[in-house]
């Protein structure tokens, strides 16, 4: 998978740091999973929260200068390489989709009608349940429907 070149960098710090996502989107006023798809690349800082997150990771020259630059620019979203993942937990993502992606799909429609879940106006929350046979992960995705247009 290629990673933008900055989330090496952003990653190694973090690790370093001894902060979690959920602690530095607490620094910045945003919720654990943009935080992560911040340093991922997937995501845009303002100006101020990109200096919050650097100075939380205690990143100083020379990388600063162009670590501002990569957070606060417009990413291509989803540019990640477009292969069947082999990590095993994004594989099961992908796995999810291929086998419930078609039944979701069509009972989304039957609920909304003929559309899309927005990836814009949306929101992806992880939470962990416990449980006695194994602790759950819940995964809770919330995105504006938007209808197909007729012209």
């Amino acid at each position: 998978m290629a990673l933008p070149p900055h989330t090496t960098t952003l990653l190694d710090a973090k690790r370093c740091s001894g902060l979690s996502f959920a602690d530095l989107g607490g620094r910045l006023g945003q919720d654990e999973v943009w935080t992560a798809s911040l340093l991922y690349g997937q995501a845009t800082a303002s100006a101020d929260q990109a200096q919050l997150l650097l100075e939380a990771l205690q990143i100083t020259e020379p990388e600063r200068p162009a670590l501002l630059a990569a957070l606060t620019t417009y990413p291509v979203k989803g540019a990640l390489d477009p292969v069947i993942p082999t990590d095993p937990l994004l594989y099961r993502f992908y796995e999810i989709l291929q086998i419930y992606g078609l039944p979701l799909k069509d009972v989304i429609q039957e609920q909304f009608g003929d559309g899309i879940m927005s990836a814009i106006d949306f929101s992806l929350t992880v939470a962990k349940q416990e449980d006695p046979k194994g602790d759950r992960v819940v995964v809770t995705m919330n995105g504006k429907f938007l209808p197909y247009r007729k012209w």
